[in-house]
């Protein structure tokens, strides 16, 4: 199972799943992580953790715990981001 942690600046992907049904959950939902959505990975904090992302035309960041939550699938049209 592949997981938005699993991914590296420049991927895309679409997410399967958040897992779970807690408020932490609720909370990446609420923050337009939903099914079928696409997430770029624009970057990482020089320790890896947090993830820069961008979805639905915004960016937001996520910590890699909370990233495990989301499973995905690599999208079919992943380029490097500038």
């Amino acid at each position: 199972m592949l997981t938005l942690a699993d991914l590296s600046p420049g991927s895309s992907a679409r997410v399967v799943d958040v897992l779970g049904e807690d408020g932490l959950a609720a909370r990446i939902m609420e923050m337009g992580i939903i099914e079928g959505e696409l997430i770029k990975v624009l970057g990482m904090a020089p320790l890896g953790d947090p993830m820069d992302l961008e979805v639905q035309g915004y960016r937001l960041s996520l910590r890699k715990n909370e990233a495990r939550r989301v499973t995905v699938t690599r999208d079919s049209v992943s380029s490097p981001v500038a």
